[in-house]
């Protein structure tokens, strides 16, 4: 990734934790040259997962910022009205 925005940062940092359950599930000490594919696609399953969801959370905690604060917009106009 060139040039990471702070939100897709913050969701490669959420990838950290499910990554390191997973490599230890089937052992740290293994190369990854070893893994099978089987392996290499939970692998990525798992780091795509973690970070597809942080990032959903991300945009759903914008939006409902977002919708709040034209909310308070509406009620302030319809109370000008």
């Amino acid at each position: 990734m060139i040039d990471p925005s702070e939100m897709e940062t913050t969701a490669m940092g959420a990838c950290l934790q499910p990554l390191g359950e997973f490599v230890s599930g089937i052992g740290m000490d293994r190369p990854l040259a070893s893994y099978s594919r089987i392996e290499v696609l939970t692998l990525i399953d798992v780091v795509v997962t973690a970070y597809q969801g942080q990032m959903t959370a991300e945009h759903e905690r914008m939006a409902a910022r977002d919708r709040a604060f034209l909310q308070e917009r509406l009620n302030l106009q319809k109370g000008r009205v």
